[in-house]
């Protein structure tokens, strides 16, 4: 009965250190959902994500930066709205039925913050391995890359993951500059 007990008990640990193995590898994996803004693929961290939402007319605020849309009312919650291509100096928008609103969130300690950002659509779900993620070039003064967390190489496209905190901080920072 005693030589039962030890084969369990290896049996035991084969499976634990099996299991921490596991949870050891899908740690170095983040998932992004990517999207699409004119010929360019971005990607936000899954976890911030907090809906995608068909396009539909907001309530437009006065006195705002040309790229912020408005607000919309979710579900019972004034939500700031911008458009990406706008904000990234990208070709002027056009609104089509593939058009989204990603609505992500931002925290720094309890303080939370919800933002819908307007993209041309979305694209997928993507696991990246940390190890493959690229830190974005420096392209000198007159070009920021402070919105972009890194570059990485998905079945040969080049997705710009950004850091969805340095967004939202940087539109508070420039609304206070209004």
């Amino acid at each position: 009965m005693s030589e039962k007990n030890e084969n369990e008990n290896e049996i035991d640990a084969l499976e634990d250190e099996n299991s921490a193995k596991k949870s050891s590898d899908t740690s170095t994996i983040i998932q992004y959902l990517s999207f699409v803004l004119g010929k360019e693929e971005y990607g936000v961290d899954i976890l911030r994500v907090q809906e995608i939402r068909s396009w539909e007319p907001v309530s437009r605020v006065p006195n705002v930066p040309f790229y912020e849309k408005g607000v919309v009312n979710l579900r019972g919650a004034i939500v700031p709205i911008i458009d990406l291509r706008e904000r990234f100096s990208l070709s002027k928008p056009e609104y089509t039925p593939l058009t989204v609103v990603v609505v992500l969130q931002t925290g720094s300690g309890s303080h939370t913050r919800i933002m819908g950002v307007v993209v041309d659509s979305v694209s997928d779900v993507i696991s990246i391995e940390r190890t493959d993620i690229q830190s974005a070039p420096d392209f000198g003064t007159k070009v920021s890359n402070e919105f972009i967390n890194g570059l990485v190489s998905v079945n040969e496209r080049m997705v710009m993951l950004l850091d969805v905190d340095k967004l939202l901080l940087l539109e508070t920072l420039e609304q206070n500059d209004y």
